[in-house]
């Protein structure tokens, strides 16, 4: 990750501690500076080609200084783990203030949602993407993009949803902890993963494989292609058509948090 062994960062983070070395502190952004770089890689595979990643990157460097101006390194925690709560929070927090998703692709999403039903419902069973696109008269790589963007809307805005509810009822009682998760949150991502868990069973073996990598051992779909000696475009298709699979579940699951 870096030249530099855990002696010289021990050195680094208490010239940083005790008097904010700038040095210091702009060594110890570089050391991490591709945590950022991780992150802004996996956020990426799910949002539109059009989004900057140089935003998302600016984003993420915000949320790793934030990190480094919060982070007590006397106490026994690794950085690393401490610094992606802030950096994927701090891409987030972005993504959904600046409204990534414009109305008019919120609209076409919801538009090919009722299309995809209409088509299932004269079928009698989950229609292909293929099929859809034939239907729909759109591009296939056009339909898995607005079905993975419309399952990412939903996850902020249940992010949003939990974060403000939290906010409202409890303000007078408690101060949030954004590293940890509400008993809640806990209940939603315990229920939706035991649902998920029976539907990726029906996945083939490459989807459930590439799922397995990404969402598990939280490898990028570039580290993920060069393991199985396929390009990142054919990993990037192959994860998409497994959310696409999966679409049903986890659309009606956000909307009924």
């Amino acid at each position: 990750m870096s030249k530099y062994n855990s002696a010289d960062e021990l050195v680094l983070w208490k010239q940083w501690a005790d008097s904010k070395d700038p040095e210091a502190g702009n060594l110890l952004i570089h050391i991490y500076t591709p945590l950022v770089t991780y992150h802004v890689q996996r956020i990426g595979a799910n949002i539109p080609k059009n989004i900057s990643r140089d935003e998302l990157k600016s984003l993420g460097m915000m949320g790793l200084f934030d990190a480094l101006n919060k982070f007590d390194y006397s106490r026994e925690l690794k950085f690393d783990t401490y610094a992606s709560f802030r950096v994927r929070g701090a891409i987030i927090d972005g993504l959904r203030k600046e409204d990534w998703l414009p109305r008019s692709s919120r609209e076409k999403s919801k538009k090919l949602e009722l299309r995809i039903e209409e088509l299932e419902h004269q079928l009698m069973r989950h229609a292909t993407p293929e099929e859809i696109a034939d239907f729909v008269e759109l591009p296939v790589e056009e339909v898995y993009q607005t079905v993975q963007e419309h399952f990412f809307a939903n996850v902020l805005s249940i992010d949003e949803q939990l974060y403000n509810n939290d906010e409202v009822e409890n303000k007078s009682f408690i101060i949030r902890d954004d590293l940890k998760k509400t008993p809640e949150q806990q209940m939603v991502k315990q229920e939706l993963i035991k649902d998920l868990v029976t539907q990726i069973e029906h996945l083939n073996e490459n989807e459930q494989l590439v799922l397995n990598l990404f969402y598990t051992e939280e490898l990028t779909l570039t580290v993920i292609g060069e393991m199985l000696g396929l390009s990142t475009s054919r990993i990037s298709q192959i994860h998409s058509k497994a959310l696409f699979k999966l679409r049903k579940l986890l659309v009606n699951e956000m909307k009924n948090v």
